[in-house]
């Protein structure tokens, strides 16, 4: 008869375990990052070519500098709008 008690695969400790979920956690918190980052580029891209001269931006912009009361009425009328929608 043998004493040998058969060893079984050893178990991830709780040490193991907190350091596989810790990096789980930062690599989905990179990739978020990056997700971030690439939309906040395309964002800032597309502000950009709308600023050019002749674009709806610069437009606004002209009007803005120029009647300052008048577009801050037509912006409170627009959001007036906006909130009754809902």
């Amino acid at each position: 008869m043998s004493t040998d008690i058969p060893q079984s695969s050893p178990q991830p400790g709780v040490t193991e375990r907190a350091i596989d979920a810790a990096t789980d956690v930062s690599h989905t918190i990179g990739e978020v990052a990056g997700g971030l980052r690439a939309a906040v580029d395309r964002l800032t891209y597309a502000i950009d070519e709308a600023r050019k001269p002749g674009r709806p931006l610069a437009t606004v912009a002209a009007i803005t500098r120029e009647a300052p009361l008048a577009s801050l009425f037509v912006a409170f009328l627009f959001g007036v709008a906006i909130a009754r929608r809902r």
